[in-house]
């Protein structure tokens, strides 16, 4: 388990889900997880809800804005699970994306006293949100069953990924061969890593789409599977256990929005 405080700058430091219903994502991330949740109004007369870990806040559940923010066209999109860099000055971090192969796609735009919000997408897609902090840092638990343990960009252009990324938030990389050839790239942080990128894998373009893939930890993957079915999710990966990690397996909820698990 880790209790954090605060995130460094290209840290991991949030994730959301954006779903159509979020009274039944509750409901089905209830059963997989045991998330509490505190419901809060959204201007435009809906909720969101907080999901916590005992009393420690650990991702949120909110509606779905589809671009032309209709509810129409925002009930007929799946849902999705977002992540968030850390990064000190948002305003500066969209003007960098200016000069580098990305594109800003939302922001920056202040989240009432919270923070400040951005979305942007690398080379070869895949929205990805940074997050300058305000009243709220991020997630304040992970590596633990129910948390947030890791996440990665799957793109069908890993080495420029890379390198925006690098160039974004002046990571460092690790490297390591994969069988078919490819290559796995991690990005770090004062030496400790912080998320993967890797090549949309060949055999598994009809199940996970490019975009980011985040995984969540659970005492029994196998048990975990189960209540997700249980609870009318659909499993798109079996369980299987990975070399350097635990079990591993990829869960799409009801609503559309897919998560990995992964044994800790």
């Amino acid at each position: 388990m880790t209790m954090r405080t605060g995130f460094a700058e290209g840290e991991l430091c949030w994730t959301d889900l954006q779903t159509r219903d979020v009274e039944a994502a509750k409901a089905f991330y209830t059963e997989v997880f045991g998330w509490r949740y505190e419901d809060l109004p959204t201007p435009d007369g809906r909720s969101y809800a907080k999901a916590f870990l005992g009393e420690d806040l650990v991702t949120v559940l909110a509606p779905q804005n589809s671009p032309q923010g209709t509810p129409q066209e925002s009930a007929r999109e799946p849902g999705r699970w977002n992540v968030y860099f850390a990064v000190g000055d948002a305003k500066d971090l969209a003007a960098e994306l200016a000069h580098s192969a990305g594109r800003l796609e939302f922001g920056p735009e202040a989240i009432s006293d919270t923070g400040v919000m951005v979305f942007f997408a690398p080379p070869g897609g895949g929205t990805t949100g940074a997050w300058q902090a305000g009243s709220h840092f991020g997630a304040a638990r992970s590596q633990e069953a129910g948390a947030l343990t890791w996440a990665e960009l799957l793109t069908p252009e890993p080495q420029a990924a890379v390198g925006f990324f690098q160039q974004l938030f002046g990571h460092e990389v690790t490297e390591y061969p994969q069988d078919d050839g490819g290559t796995y790239t991690t990005l770090m942080v004062d030496g400790t890593e912080v998320a993967g990128i890797a090549r949309v894998p060949g055999d598994a373009q009809d199940t996970l789409q490019p975009g980011w893939q985040v995984y969540f930890g659970v005492s029994d993957v196998a048990e975990a599977v189960r209540a997700a079915v249980a609870a009318g999710g659909v499993v798109l990966i079996e369980p299987e256990d990975g070399e350097e990690a635990g079990s591993i397996a990829t869960i799409q909820d009801p609503q559309g929005g897919v998560f990995s698990l992964l044994e800790v």
